[in-house]
């Protein structure tokens, strides 16, 4: 299913270059041995105005989570961006564990890619780690003009000093002119990194597991379509994937196209195990609610089966008859014990034991938000009829807004943080409120022993009391790396 599509400049990843062992380079030599670093004292967030009718510009706000700090749980800096209209989502580094080798790497730079514009900013969070400055951006006419891409999303660093991300699109919203983007160590474009003829038809997330020598992306939809809302017939209309695409790594040859089915509709956030040596992995699938396992087989193809179904729900009162849980982010513990993910519409999050991959085990679940609770229109309703909505505490007082959308989880696994903006978009579609109230961030509390989660009641940033106005919080990184960002090799 590969597209082709004129390619004006191709880009190879650079040779890496032995420095010596005289030190260490960026995060950590293990998973394991990141599980013991030092505990999170700031976050970064991306904070969104586009799309909310306040004309400001996007900004990263540095959050302190610092327990023992006086500003405890509080936006300490705001660095806004220099333009309007970004839609800041996803975020990564320039330099990971995956460079851990490397003494001459340091992760000094955040790459801050703008879903709408295409714009990639460069932050610098190495001269003051509380106040980040900008560095450098990424202009998107340089971007289409040598490569033709648009929409960038996910962004990872790779061990040969280079970043890659994906990009959902072409600058007319077609998803046909997906692919991915190389940038040189020192953020020039560099060009697509697949070869030609071999973009996939759909892009989004992406991981890559270099010592099986396997990337492998997911598929949300086209630009032209998501920019606009969800609309259910565009999913009929094809406008939206269902497939993962398996690259050779780091080649960029289009390999094996697997089809998820009806059971695998909107696949987005996706992850390898962290040890590098595992070849499976996870990726949920938001529209039909599942969480579904890859993993390579014994004549080295790949394959895929669902192994956690979030039962759809019938309600009142909604837009359709049935609400999806609408799994839009996961992630996996550092030691590869467990697997957490979302469900943005129902409001949960949870906590699945994956030791067997292939039979992951319910351990812990929070209601922190979502469509179906105390007070809301929306009723979901029982075999019998009887209607029920789920009880949603409140924290500090506030109540809380939205469904639980992104998350990041300590190095040690102990602690989860979660946000709820999805998209600017989606927000205004299916949660109002955050758009007129803002976003609020959590920290929920991990019972790493006999699983658990539970929310911190001392622990509430509200995005909706900016100085400019409520904002929507969507990613989340700490400065020293994260399960979500390294990717060890």
């Amino acid at each position: 299913m590969a597209t082709d599509v004129a390619v004006l400049k191709h880009g190879e990843i650079s040779e890496k270059v032995s420095h010596g062992c005289c030190k260490n380079g960026p995060g950590y030599a293990t998973p394991l041995e990141a599980m013991s670093g030092p505990r999170e004292g700031l976050i970064y967030v991306t904070c969104v105005y586009s799309g909310t009718g306040r004309e400001k510009p996007d900004y990263l706000a540095t959050v302190d989570i610092d327990p023992n700090s006086p500003t405890y749980s509080k936006v300490i800096h705001r660095l806004p961006v220099p333009y309007l209209g970004d839609e800041l989502h996803n975020s990564g580094w320039n330099s990971c564990s995956s460079c851990h080798g490397d003494p001459s790497a340091d992760r000094c730079f955040l790459i801050l890619p703008s879903l709408i514009s295409g714009r990639i900013y460069v932050i610098d969070s190495q001269k003051n780690p509380r106040a980040p400055s900008l560095h450098k951006v990424v202009d998107p006419a340089d971007i289409q003009n040598k490569t033709g891409l648009a929409y960038p999303h996910t962004s990872h660093c790779l061990a040969s000093g280079d970043i890659l991300l994906s990009c959902l699109g072409d600058k007319d919203g077609n998803a046909e002119g997906s692919g991915f983007l190389l940038l040189d160590s020192e953020f020039n474009v560099k060009g697509r990194w697949e070869k030609p003829g071999h973009s996939p038809p759909f892009g989004c997330d992406f991981w890559y597991q270099p010592r099986h020598k396997t990337m492998i992306s997911s598929s949300w939809g086209a630009p032209a379509a998501f920019t606009q809302g969800f609309n259910l017939q565009h999913v009929s209309d094809g406008l939206y994937g269902r497939h993962l695409f398996v690259y050779s790594w780091p080649n960029g040859e289009l390999k094996q196209t697997l089809d998820l089915g009806n059971t695998g509709l909107l696949p987005l956030g996706i992850t390898f195990l962290h040890d590098p040596s595992k070849d499976t992995g996870f990726v949920g699938c938001a529209l039909t609610s599942n969480m579904v396992r890859f993993f390579r087989t014994p004549d080295g193809s790949w394959n895929h089966e669902v192994v956690i179904s979030v039962k759809p729900l019938k309600v009142q009162n909604w837009i359709l008859p049935e609400m999806p849980g609408l799994i839009t982010d996961s992630l996996i513990s550092l030691d590869d014990r467990f697997l957490y993910f979302v469900n943005w519409l129902h409001g949960d999050v949870r906590q699945y034991t994956i030791e067997d991959p292939k039979n992951p085990v319910l351990a812990g679940r929070v209601w922190v938000g979502g469509l179906i609770h105390k007070g809301s229109p929306v009723m979901a309703e029982a075999e019998d009829g009887k209607t029920w909505q789920f009880e949603i505490p409140e924290i500090q007082g506030n109540q809380l807004r939205g469904g639980p959308q992104s998350i990041q989880l300590s190095l040690d696994g102990k602690r989860l943080y979660v946000t709820n903006s999805l998209f600017s978009t989606w927000d205004r579609q299916f949660y109002p409120v955050l758009v007129e109230k803002g976003s609020h961030m959590l920290q929920i509390d991990v019972d790493t022993q006999k699983g658990g989660l539970a929310i911190n009641p001392n622990f509430f940033v509200d995005f909706g009391t900016e100085p400019d106005g409520p904002s929507l919080a969507h990613e989340m990184r700490y400065p020293g790396g994260d399960c979500t960002s390294d990717i060890w090799v």
